[in-house]
This record gives structure tokens, C-alpha cells and sequence, in this order.
């Protein structure tokens, strides 16, 4: 297999497993403190407006629906999860893979908060960092948190890809 194809299926195997440990988490938030999880389908109606030229909603909930956004939406998530687990894997090279470190999958969790204070939050409608939700320094809060499980999920993904593919 040639360095880009083992690259990919390693970003794949770490992505899945890094964004599947981010949604056990908050379905245990939810089941367990009754905290409110995303609803993917409203990120599935972002999306499903872009092919119409909307990339901005004053508030996407009032949206009109989009055909199969809730699975649109789960598949944005995942395949920005495995985005952003290959980009960590490129960077860091072919030495960590074989035994990937805490530290740079955090940083790069704790980054990808980026991508929902300054791009979805004010897309969907809740402005910059959540400053229109109802409660913004919570939302941020959880949002730093839920990213930073990611960051954990990366470092398992990462090991997990390393056994499964291979680190090289």
C-alpha cells in the first residue's frame, strides 16, 4: 500500500474512533446530567442549504427542512472528525504513528473548537462563540470540553490506527 492510501486509511480508522468516543461522551452527558446533545440534523441543514447559495441563517431551527439533513449532518461530523485526525497524522509523521503522545492530539482537539465558534455557530445563527445562545459562557464551556474529548479520542484513535494499520 503506498504512503497516501495508509495515511488515509489511518486517518479513517483514528477520525471514526477519535469522533465515536466524542458522541459516547455526550450521549453519557445526556443520559446521565440531562445536558442537552447537538442535533446533527440541523448541521445536516446548513449543509443541504449551501446547494441552494444559503450559507447563513439568522437561526437554522426555522430553516425549512432539507431532505435526510439528520444523516447529512451525521456525516458531516464523522467526516470532519477523520479531516482533522489526518491532518494530525500528516503532521506529526510517520515516527508518531507508531506511538502516537497526548499532547498533540489535545492541542489539535482543543484547535478544532475553532471550526464551530467561528464557522457553524454564527452560520446556524447563534453568532461568533455562541455569543446569541441562550447561554454563551455555557455553550462555550461545553464546547471547549466536548473538543477536548476529542483531543482524548484522537490519542485513542490514534493508537488504535497504529494497531490496526500499522503506524508507518
Amino acid at each position: 500500500m503506498d504512503d497516501t492510501a495508509h495515511l488515509l486509511l489511518q486517518a479513517v480508522v483514528a477520525g471514526t474512533v477519535a469522533t465515536a468516543l466524542l458522541d459516547l461522551w455526550t450521549l453519557a452527558l445526556r443520559r446521565l446530567a440531562s445536558v442537552p446533545s447537538l442535533d446533527w440534523a440541523m448541521a445536516g441543514r446548513w449543509v443541504g442549504h449551501m446547494r441552494h447559495g444559503r450559507f447563513v441563517h439568522d437561526a437554522i431551527a426555522r430553516a425549512t427542512p432539507v431532505r435526510g439533513e439528520r444523516m447529512l449532518g451525521w456525516g458531516l461530523h464523522y467526516a470532519t472528525g477523520i479531516a482533522f485526525a489526518g491532518v494530525l497524522l500528516a503532521i506529526m509523521g510517520p515516527a508518531w504513528r507508531q506511538a502516537p503522545t497526548l499532547l498533540p492530539c489535545m492541542v489539535m482537539g482543543l484547535a478544532t473548537v475553532a471550526l464551530p465558534f467561528l464557522l457553524m455557530q454564527p452560520a446556524m445563527g447563534l453568532g461568533i462563540a455562541a455569543s446569541r445562545a441562550p447561554s454563551p459562557a455555557h455553550a462555550r464551556m461545553r464546547s471547549v470540553v466536548t473538543h477536548g474529548m476529542f483531543g482524548l479520542g484522537l490519542h485513542a484513535g490514534a493508537w488504535t490506527a497504529s494497531a490496526i494499520v500499522g503506524g508507518g
